[in-house]
Order: C-alpha cells, then sequence, then structure tokens
C-alpha cells in the first residue's frame, strides 16, 4: 500500500500540471499572497452584483407597476394623440420649443417598455397587451397629425421635418442612452416625467413626420419617417430587455405556456432584431463614409488646409458631396482626383461638388478664414432668423415686411398692427403670443389698435372680522394680464373706475409692470369690477 501511494505521489508531482504549480511556488517569494486569478475576480463580480445589486430590485412590484402602464385607456389614447398633435404644429412652425412640450405629454414609454420586459420573463399575454397599446396609440397620433397637416396652410418641409426622415447615429445614440436611462429607472423605482421626455424624444417627433408624410401623400418622408420611428422603437425595447436581463428578470413559464406561445416570443425578438441590424449597417456604412470624405479632402490639400464644412446627400445615386475648403494653394486638378479616390474607396458612383477658397500660407491663416467663415454663416443665420420674424410679424400685422422694426443685434422686432374686422384686444395678444413661441430667443412686440378695454372682476368675501376680502376670479386674472399688456404696448394714458380698495390693486399691479400714467375716475364704496378706458379715446 505505501509502494501505491509513493507511486502516486511521484505520478502526480510528474504531471505538467503539477509541476507548474511547484514552479510556481518556488519562484513566489516567502510570505507573499496568490494572486488572484481572472475567473476569481469574475466570480467575485458576478456574486456581488447578484447579492448587492439585483437582490435589491422587487421584482414582482416591477413587473406590476410596468403592466400598469401597457394598458390601452381612454387617457393613453388621448395623451398619445394631443402629443402628437403638439409636436407637428412644432415641425411645421419649425419651433424646437413646442416639440419639447409635445414630449412632455407623450405616454409612449410604458408600452414600449413593455415590450423589452415582457420578452424578458417570456410573457406573451404582455406582450400582446403592450405591441396592441403601442399599436394604437401610434396609429391616433399618425392620424391626428396627417389631419392637421391636410387642412393646415402651411404644408412646407422644415428643417425640423427634413431632419426626422432617416436614422442616423446621433438619432440612434438618443434612442440608446433615453432608454438606458429610462429602463434603469424603472427597474429602480425612480421614474418620472423627465424619462418618459427623453424616450418621448427619440419617438414622438419621427410619428408626427410619418403623418405629415401620409397627409402630402410624400412617400420619401413617410417611409423615411417610418423607418426612423421604427429603429428608434426597436432600440429601446431592445435595451428594455437586455437592461431587465442585467438585473436578473427571468423567464418564468408556467404549464400553460404552449409551445406555440414560446415560438411566437422568440419569432418577435427576431422581428425587432432584424431591421435594426438593418438599420444599424446603414448608419456604420454612412458614419465610415463620412470619415473616408474627410480624410481624402484633408490629403488632397495637405495639413495647411482647413475643410470648412462638407455635407452628403446620401439618397442620390450618384452620391453627392458639397464641400468647402480653405487652402492656401487652389488645385484645379483636385476634383477629379479626389471623386476618383472617393468612388475606388466607397464602391458607388461620386458627384464631387467642390469650393476651394485661396487663404494664407500657414495652418493659422486657414484657421483664420474658417473663423470667419463660421462668423459669416452665423450671421447670416441671425439675418435670416431676424427676416423670418419680421415675415411673420407682418403677415399677422397686416403691414408689409418693411414696417416692422427689427434690432438683430438685441433680437428685437416691433410692428403696429392694422385694426383688422372682429378683432379685440384678445386677438392681438393671442397673435404675439404664437409669433414670440416660434422665436423663443426673440422679444417680440405686435402693438395693437386702440380698443375697448377688459372690465376686471373680483370675487368679495369677508374673514371672520367682518372685513371684505378681495380675490380675482379666473376671468378677471386673464383680464388684468390683458389690460396689463394693453397699456404697455399702447402706452397710452388710463383711466381706473371702480371700488376704490380694488382700483388701488389695479393701480399696484399697473405700477409694478412699469405702467405710470394712471388715473383715477369714479370710484365707488361698493361692488366687485374695476373698468379700464383710455383717457385720451373716451
Amino acid at each position: 500500500m505505501a509502494d501505491k501511494n509513493e507511486l502516486s505521489a511521484s505520478e502526480a508531482v510528474s504531471s505538467p500540471a503539477a509541476i507548474e504549480s511547484v514552479a510556481d511556488d518556488e519562484a513566489m517569494p516567502k510570505g507573499e499572497a496568490p494572486r488572484p486569478s481572472l475567473s476569481s475576480v469574475k466570480f467575485s463580480l458576478l456574486r456581488w452584483w447578484r447579492q448587492e445589486v439585483t437582490a435589491t430590485v422587487d421584482q414582482p412590484a416591477v413587473i406590476e407597476k410596468r403592466r400598469d402602464d401597457c394598458a390601452l385607456s381612454e387617457r393613453y389614447l388621448f395623451m398619445t394623440a394631443m402629443s402628437g398633435g403638439i409636436a407637428i404644429l412644432g415641425l411645421l412652425l419649425s419651433s424646437p420649443a413646442v416639440v419639447i412640450g409635445a414630449m412632455l405629454l407623450s405616454p409612449l414609454m410604458g408600452p414600449i417598455m413593455g415590450l423589452g420586459f415582457a420578452l424578458a420573463i417570456g410573457d406573451y399575454a404582455w406582450l400582446k397587451q403592450s405591441a396592441r397599446s403601442l399599436a394604437w396609440g401610434s396609429a391616433m397620433a399618425i392620424l391626428l397629425c396627417a389631419l392637421i397637416v391636410f387642412f393646415s396652410p402651411i404644408q412646407t418641409i422644415t428643417p425640423e421635418i427634413a431632419a426626422r426622415t432617416r436614422p442616423n447615429l446621433f438619432d440612434l445614440l438618443v434612442a440608446l442612452f433615453s432608454a438606458l436611462a429610462g429602463a434603469y429607472a424603472m427597474i429602480r423605482g425612480r421614474e418620472g416625467t423627465i424619462v418618459g421626455v427623453a424616450i418621448a424624444t427619440a419617438l414622438m417627433p419621427p410619428l408626427a413626420t410619418v403623418g405629415y408624410g401620409l397627409a402630402t401623400f410624400n412617400g420619401t418622408v413617410f417611409w423615411g419617417a417610418l423607418f426612423l420611428f421604427v429603429t428608434n422603437l426597436l432600440t429601446i425595447a431592445l435595451t428594455a430587455l437586455a437592461m431587465a436581463k442585467l438585473y436578473g428578470f427571468r423567464t418564468s413559464l408556467s404549464e400553460r405556456n404552449t409551445l406555440f406561445q414560446n415560438i411566437a416570443i422568440v419569432t418577435v425578438f427576431v422581428a425587432l432584431a432584424i431591421p435594426l441590424f438593418i438599420s444599424l449597417q446603414n448608419i456604420a456604412w454612412e458614419t465610415n463614409a463620412q470619415r473616408i470624405v474627410r480624410n481624402e479632402l484633408q490629403d488632397a490639400f495637405g495639413a495647411s488646409a482647413r475643410i470648412d464644412q462638407f455635407e452628403i446627400d446620401f439618397t442620390r445615386d450618384p452620391l453627392v458631396i458639397d464641400a468647402t475648403v480653405l487652402t492656401p494653394r487652389l488645385r484645379d486638378d483636385a476634383d477629379a482626383e479626389i471623386s476618383a479616390a472617393l468612388e475606388r474607396r466607397l464602391g458607388q458612383n461620386v458627384e464631387l461638388l467642390l469650393a476651394q477658397f485661396q487663404v494664407g500660407t500657414n495652418a493659422s491663416a486657414a484657421e483664420q478664414a474658417q473663423l470667419s467663415a463660421a462668423r459669416a454663416r452665423e450671421e447670416a443665420n441671425a439675418r435670416e432668423q431676424a427676416e423670418d420674424v419680421a415675415r411673420h410679424l407682418a403677415l399677422v400685422a397686416g403691414v408689409p415686411d418693411s414696417d416692422v422694426t427689427v434690432d438683430r443685434n438685441r433680437k428685437r422686432a416691433i410692428v403696429r398692427a392694422r385694426r383688422l374686422e372682429g378683432a379685440t384686444l384678445s386677438t392681438y395678444n393671442i397673435l404675439e403670443a404664437r409669433i414670440a413661441a416660434t422665436a423663443p430667443d426673440w422679444t417680440v412686440e405686435l402693438i395693437p389698435p386702440v380698443g375697448p378695454l377688459p372690465v376686471i372682476a373680483y370675487q368679495v368675501q369677508r374673514n371672520a372680522a367682518g372685513e371684505p376680502v378681495y380675490t380675482l376670479t379666473e376671468q378677471g386674472r386673464v383680464a388684468r394680464d390683458l389690460a396689463v399688456w394693453s397699456v404697455q404696448r399702447l402706452g397710452l394714458p388710463v383711466v381706473l373706475s371702480g371700488p376704490e380698495e380694488l382700483v388701488a390693486l389695479i393701480e399696484r399691479d399697473l405700477d409694478e409692470a412699469g405702467v405710470s400714467d394712471v388715473r383715477q375716475g369714479v370710484l365707488t364704496r361698493g361692488g366687485s369690477e374695476v373698468t379700464l378706458r383710455w383717457d385720451e379715446v373716451e
């Protein structure tokens, strides 16, 4: 028995693994702790993740909350449709502020996240419910947007609409980061309006653009925006699926789950992945094409040149590239040389529109020219925006564009409106607000014709001591704000009549608004209304 043990020990020592282990032990200094292996580090990280992170997630509560958000309710359909309506108005007006307002209302986050979580746990019924809610909500939004565009006098393709007609890398990243933030907030129980806005950023504008394409029978806009919407939707749903799996949400199928249901879930997953893969391929190719074009332009003119700007129209055949280069030396053969190199590297025909501008002989001169060109473009954009504001103001005021006073440095535009039949001071106030919404960084003033001022109504109550307490009614608050706006715009003296205490309150409001030419008319001891009139009119 001893011989066998000695033989076994000898064999064990003579094995390659044992020899390597002994060698490592001999090579390791005495007293030094053994280094952890990669597998042990991986095991420690997995154990920490399961015990300290996923174990703290209340999965039943998360799933129950997500189910409720996927319900096809009257509120969900109404809010989705209203969000789409506001979004298409923002796109038609080319107003990012209005588009952001639409995102605040959109409830699309619920059913899209529901798709990802339903796939993660293999719940076929939940998956159908989420898909049904998403389909009905999207259809409602598209139809309402189409109706608005169909009856709208403005049907031009604005820059905001054109930007939503094809996917690009940045659109995909917006959807990805929004989905990561949304899924994390939902799993950790910290979801809120801001997370929903982030999700809607990637979904509602493309959905509204689909409605625009449908109303104008523009197939390019319709299919391009639809492809962008589907791409972003799939990115968000699959990211939610990945986050749910990462946090330990697993399939728990009961005996009632049939083979057909399991196959259907796998089919949906594959159906979601294929269009996204195609879109990713296109985005990767376009991103690489932009890098190739920039490199070829820079190589052709040398390090002392600067590429001021270049744009690629990927929808054209041949590919259209419009570029501007600032260079110390003009090259007559640059167009042909660069076109040939690009066709060789990109593998398709190219139409190069190259503009060369000669600058100094060093790199700093090219950089200075590039800065000057950027300032010139900024100035051109500011001039275009000023002309746009003046054109809109002139249109609502019923006057020529030349009657609008524009201060581009202070971003301020003022016009005196003509009298429109049936229009009140409230009409002009609303028109000014609409113009201001299209240019949020401008101060817009529409001076109305002189008209009757509103009556300001108060509600009179008495406190415990029997003293009267005056509170503006809702209509009174609107009338007060309209009166202040009217006096500010026209700059005429105004006369206040009514109960002495209420007249004093309105005088204070006008004074706080910078109106000092206020006069008192007939003062009474009773009543709950203050009347206003122009001193020089009546």
